[in-house]
Formats: structure tokens, sequence, C-alpha cells
């Protein structure tokens, strides 16, 4: 089976974790890269791969020995590079979310399916074994009747010690909600069905350029199910990422990503699950097999679209 040649934009932190994983499967092979940060490519070619640098990114996207391009650029410049990409037939990963608008990302979920090309979005929950092994009790209603899903996030700093960059705290495309409810969003999709409905409040900090500090929202499953979302930083305890289904029977609740926890008025709670954070994930195995026309399981760009949605509704943007 031929290679599939990797090409990426953005060298940041989030695409390295990926860069890694494409060096390291034995059917893709990283042949070009691109930052504006030229300090940045040059390391990366000194620590991790040898491969073409370009300064401009629309350079890697006519190289012709790109098959599939990475786009790991903050938010707001998704847009202009994925139709650049798709302009090119080339096959297509992007981070989320989606775009930076509504609109933006409908046309970029158009313009995909138009280009014919594999199309996938960086989403590594729907690969997770905690969260297959949520889905299926949930189906196979281990739990009884849902009554209600909660999700929390909580941080005692936003960004992150971790995440500086000049963006993520800002209100244009940075903040908590945009950076960490796309993945649950789409979970939740995945495993429960359409969300209809969205009502949000959102507390922001007096200077208008900073992201948001809290939200409280409700949301509702086309069963009627309701979805509440609770997040706030800047207070005393530990970081809690939590998505909590509450059963008739019991409750699963998948805790700080990794973790998923069974826990019924008769039994203790018990760990069903855990994932190491640093495990590979099969996304790039998914990505190869669709690139070659067998089935595969990858999140394309049309559900990119529904997530950014519901993003843009909890935001308050449409």
């Amino acid at each position: 089976m031929k290679k599939v040649n990797i090409g990426i934009i953005g060298l940041g932190a989030v695409g390295e974790r990926l860069l890694k994983q494409f060096i390291a499967h034995p059917q893709t092979e990283v042949v070009a890269i691109s930052d504006v940060n030229h300090e940045r490519m040059n390391e990366v070619r000194r620590t991790f791969v040898d491969a073409k640098a370009y300064a401009n990114y629309q350079d890697l996207i006519s190289d012709d020995k790109v098959d599939l391009v990475y786009v790991a650029v903050p938010p707001k410049f998704h847009h202009s590079i994925a139709l650049d990409v798709l302009q090119a037939g080339k096959h297509i990963l992007c981070e989320k979310p989606l775009a930076n608008t509504y609109e933006e990302a409908k046309e970029m979920a158009d313009k995909a399916i138009d280009a014919g090309v594999v199309h996938a979005m960086n989403f590594p929950l729907p690969y997770s074994e905690p969260v297959q092994i949520l889905e299926q009790k949930v189906k196979a209603k281990e739990i009884g009747k849902v009554k209600r899903i909660d999700f929390i996030m909580h941080f005692p700093q936003w960004p992150r010690a971790w995440q500086q960059n000049p963006w993520i705290a800002k209100r244009e495309q940075g903040g908590f909600v945009r950076e960490i409810m796309p993945h649950y969003i789409q979970a939740i999709r995945q495993i429960f069905g359409d969300i209809v409905d969205v009502t949000s409040f959102i507390d922001y900090p007096e200077n208008v350029e900073d992201c948001e500090v809290g939200i409280i929202a409700r949301l509702r499953l086309a069963d009627g199910t309701p979805v509440s979302i609770n997040g706030l930083s800047g207070i005393g305890k530990k970081e809690e990422v939590a998505l909590h289904v509450y059963g008739e029977e019991g409750v699963l609740t998948l805790s700080n990503w990794t973790t998923l926890i069974y826990s019924s008025l008769t039994e203790e709670p018990k760990i069903l699950a855990q994932r190491d954070r640093e495990a590979k994930m099969p996304l790039v195995d998914e990505l190869v097999k669709a690139i070659h026309g067998e089935p595969a399981h990858i999140v394309p760009f049309d559900e990119g679209f529904a997530v950014q949605t519901v993003l843009e509704k909890l935001l308050g943007k449409i």
C-alpha cells in the first residue's frame, strides 16, 4: 500500500502531537511543514523530521508530493487555508473548531463535499476506549433511561500554564468554550443524537478583548433529554472536565478526558476504562483507510459544521 505523504501547516503544541503520530505511522510520511515562525520550523526539522520547510503555506499546498494537508493553525485562519487546500484537490485534516464563524464553517463544509476529497476533523474522543464504552453502555440501556447529561469544565486559570499563546485568552478566537466544548458537543451528538435547543448565559470580564470567565447553558436533545453546561475559570480548585450521564439505574462519568466511571445506588464507583493521555490514537489509521478508499471512521467537515452551529449558539453568535 502506497504511503500517504503529509504536509503540516502550523507547528504549535497541538500540531506537534499529531506530527509525532504521522512520523511513527508506517503508512504515512511527513514530507513538508510550514509555520510563520521560522525558528520553530528549524527546530522541528532538527528534532523530529527533515521535511521540506515552506515559509509560505501556499507553496506547501502546491507541492505535488503532498497528499494530505493537516491544518493546525489558530481558528481564524482555518477558513482561508482550508479553501486553498480544497481548491488544490488535496485531502485535508483540520483542527477544531472547524472555523471561526458559522458562515465560514458552512462554506468549508460545502466546499469539502464538492471537492470530492477526504475531509476530517481532529476530534480524538471518538477513538478513545472510555468514550466507546460509554456509547456502548448508553445504547445498551445499561444505566436505564437517561434523565439528564451534565458537562462541567472548571479551571483554576485560563489559559492553562502549558497553553500560553497570543490568541487562546482572547475573545476573538480563544476561550475555554471554543477550545473545550467542540470535543464534547461532537461526543454528545455521536452518542445521543442531535442537539435541537440551546439557551446560554456567558460571563465576560471588563476588558472587551478577553475571553469568557464563565458559562451556564441548557441544551436539549431531539428526544427531549436536557443537557446542562457549567463552565468557570479563575477558581480555587484543580482543573475538572467531566461529562456526567444520569440514568434511572446508574450514572456514567467521563472524567478529565481519560477515565470512565460507573456508579449506582447499590455499587461503589468503579473505573470501567482508562486511557493513557500519551497513548496512540487511531485517527491516522482511519485517515489512511479513507484515502485508500476503504471504510473508515472519521469526523467529516459536515459534522464539524454541525458542531460549529451548536458552538456559535452557545457563544450567542447565531
